[in-house]
């Protein structure tokens, strides 16, 4: 990833991020690291405050489709996400790294290019050959985005809204802009 790369951040706009294991080696691939990121994206998001309106955990990387943090910078919740991912999980070896460094970050503006990012994280499964349709991944939002289902990371939705609605919770989901 080039070194110049100027990041938009704390303008409260939401982010599309890629990042990836250390030379794309599929170190996500068995099922208890794919969890065990699940769980830590969820402990992060909780920590920091910021809306996970769509992710998916693919064995050699993540995309994550994220607010930011109202009192932090989105780059120091990432930071704390891959770095209690990585002390959980084995590394490559030869004192390798768990995470490749940087990540891509995307500044999302519109509803248009919004609900394309959460298509194309969504296709990713089916797109690299690993599933026939999304539903099939467990790991990832998908699910939830069409019925509405429960996981282990906390979804920012329409279903997430009815559902504090209905247990008298004020609703703190905003409409995407147009």
């Amino acid at each position: 990833m080039p070194s110049h790369l100027k990041r938009y951040q704390q303008f409260g706009s939401d982010h599309f991020l890629t990042f990836s294991c250390y030379r794309r080696l599929a170190l996500l691939n068995c099922d208890q690291a794919k969890r065990t990121f699940e769980c830590t994206l969820e402990q992060v998001r909780e920590w920091y405050g910021f809306y996970v309106f769509g992710y998916v955990v693919m064995p050699e990387h993540v995309h994550l489709l994220v607010s930011e943090p109202p009192d932090k910078p989105l780059c120091t919740a990432l930071q704390m996400l891959k770095h209690l991912v990585s002390r959980q999980l084995p590394h490559p070896g030869d004192g390798a790294p768990f995470w490749q460094p940087r990540y891509y970050d995307f500044n999302v503006f519109t509803q248009k290019k919004w609900v394309e990012k959460l298509r194309y994280l969504h296709r990713n499964p089916v797109t690299r050959g690993l599933v026939a349709a999304p539903e099939d991944w467990p790991w990832s939002s998908f699910r939830h985005w069409l019925k509405g289902e429960e996981g282990i990371v906390e979804i920012e939705s329409e279903w997430t809204f009815k559902k504090r609605e209905k247990m008298g919770i004020h609703p703190t989901f905003s409409r995407r802009p147009d």
